[in-house]
């Protein structure tokens, strides 16, 4: 082979190496993280990041109550939820929802930042989120994710 001809090294399902991530959601505002929580379960901070391969890690969030909205969202923003059936829509305010399933809030923010495929789906599901501070996977030995 020339040296001066190279070729693009592509991940695979075999090269990949997933590590396990905590992230602690005390005084963090909901879209700044879910960003960044979107990157990494993409992979994105990998060097060998490929599109089309599941190169991300998997995601703890804690804290999940103790995230912020800036401006009014607390009482402006509102998560629609749609049965498929007449009459199936309900609405919550994003202050009603963070009181009541904290969890969902960092959830869907960070799916709507993933891709719409099977491969996003795969993605999400390797995101965990509490709303308390302990979480049941000590056994993976999770490093700590600074923003």
């Amino acid at each position: 082979m020339s040296k001066l001809h190279f070729t693009t090294k592509h991940a695979n399902a075999a090269t990949v190496q997933h590590n396990w991530y905590v992230v602690d959601g005390t005084n963090q505002t909901v879209g700044r993280i879910a960003s960044k929580i979107a990157a990494v379960l993409r992979g994105k901070n990998k060097a060998y990041y490929t599109p089309h391969v599941d190169c991300g890690d998997y995601v703890i969030v804690l804290n999940a109550e103790k995230v912020v909205f800036t401006g009014n969202k607390l009482e402006d923003k509102v998560y629609l939820n749609f049965s498929g059936y007449p009459g199936g829509k309900k609405e919550e305010v994003a202050g009603s929802l963070l009181k009541r399933r904290p969890e969902v809030i960092m959830e869907r923010a960070v799916k709507g930042m993933l891709p719409k495929n099977k491969l996003g789906r795969k993605m999400i599901k390797k995101l965990f989120v509490y709303a308390g501070t302990t979480h049941p996977h000590t056994a993976q030995q999770p490093k700590e994710l600074k923003f």
